[in-house]
């Protein structure tokens, strides 16, 4: 960490190439440059009117599933995250710009309540986030989640949530309303309770206790949440999952779920700069262990593996997972939503 060129408070440290764009300079393989052609970014903001803000989901994995991203890219950094390969369709990296160049989407309330008032629209749980965190920094100032939550409550419609920031308790007044008629889940991610793994992997994110507090609150507030603990990285945290289920447990989560890590497109080259620079002594032992998982490759997209993984070590975590679960979650539930509580035209008709 005390490397000059060690980007501090951010998750990527290289810029990575982008295979929609002919010319582009990256930094891939800073071994071969005789000086440094990046500094730490500053996070920049671009503004995007999209036309529609509901996504479908059509993968088999998640089949039948429906998400909503008011922001694409994330400045919380996650070293691993899934999403990254997606800033590329915008032209940029999925490397540092992806944690510094945040694409706003102000019209998705608006968005979001005319795809609702659809008279063939059908009211399904919608997940808030899917691709970046939408409690993210710049959701402090712009407040886009929280608009489409109140829209969503207008309506009585259902809808899930996963963040891994504590703003997400700036709303439990809404998260209320909506928990009152049984539409709302909230999915808090904790991949680790190490502060130093936490600060190198997830740089911009809230702290793994603070996160639990955050449980803590909403179910206080009698509003549906778990955990998911995610992804699971062999050699870096899948040890700690008996440890964070059971700290969930105790501040009331219902729930918890988990992915293993997989490294698609150019997250590849991003997690193995970051690895070899913060874990150079077991670097080549997670590395290997990664591959183990997805057929002898970090690179797996085969549907029904991918966030699953394969093998003797997606065995062992596996299982390490169903225990603690059995043991820490038993006779727990998230409730099931009431989509009989939707109002199509916003409001009880008085006639």
């Amino acid at each position: 960490m005390e490397d000059e060129s060690y980007f501090k408070g951010r998750g990527a440290q290289i810029k990575t190439g982008n295979k929609f764009l002919k010319a582009q300079y990256v930094t891939d393989h800073i071994e071969g440059l005789d000086e440094p052609l990046l500094e730490n970014p500053h996070t920049q903001l671009f503004h995007e009117n999209p036309k529609k803000i509901i996504n479908k989901i059509d993968s088999p994995d998640l089949h039948g599933m429906y998400s909503m991203n008011p922001y694409q890219g994330c400045e919380h950094g996650c070293i691993y995250c899934y999403a990254r390969n997606t800033h590329e369709y915008y032209g940029f990296s999925a490397g540092l710009d992806f944690e510094s160049k945040i694409i706003v989407k102000e019209n998705a309330p608006a968005l979001l309540e005319k795809e609702i008032l659809n008279p063939r629209w059908q009211p399904v749980p919608i997940m808030l986030s899917g691709n970046t965190d939408c409690y993210q920094p710049q959701e402090r100032k712009f407040e886009i989640t929280r608009k489409m939550l109140q829209v969503l409550a207008r309506y009585r419609h259902p809808v899930s949530i996963i963040s891994k920031n504590s703003l997400v308790t700036r709303d439990i007044d809404v998260l209320q309303d909506l928990a009152s008629d049984n539409l709302v889940h909230v999915m808090i991610s904790i991949t680790t309770l190490n502060e130093d793994l936490r600060r190198a992997m997830e740089p911009r994110t809230a702290s793994g206790l603070k996160r639990l507090k955050v449980v803590e609150q909403l179910a206080k507030a009698n509003i549906p949440v778990g955990i998911m603990n995610a992804p699971l990285i062999p050699g870096l945290n899948h040890h700690e999952i008996p440890q964070i289920l059971k700290a969930a447990a105790d501040h009331g989560a219902l729930t918890a779920g988990m992915t293993v890590v997989r490294l698609n497109g150019a997250i590849g080259n991003i997690f193995e700069g970051w690895l070899r620079k913060n874990f150079p002594d077991r670097f080549e032992k997670v590395w290997n262990q990664i591959c183990s998982m997805h057929g002898g490759s970090v690179n797996d997209s085969q549907f029904g593996r991918r966030m699953s993984g394969s093998g003797n070590v997606a065995d062992i975590i596996h299982q390490l997972f169903r225990n603690s679960k059995r043991k820490y979650f038993a006779d727990r539930e998230l409730p099931p939503y009431d989509l009989t509580k939707f109002r199509r035209g916003g409001t009880l008709s008085l006639f």
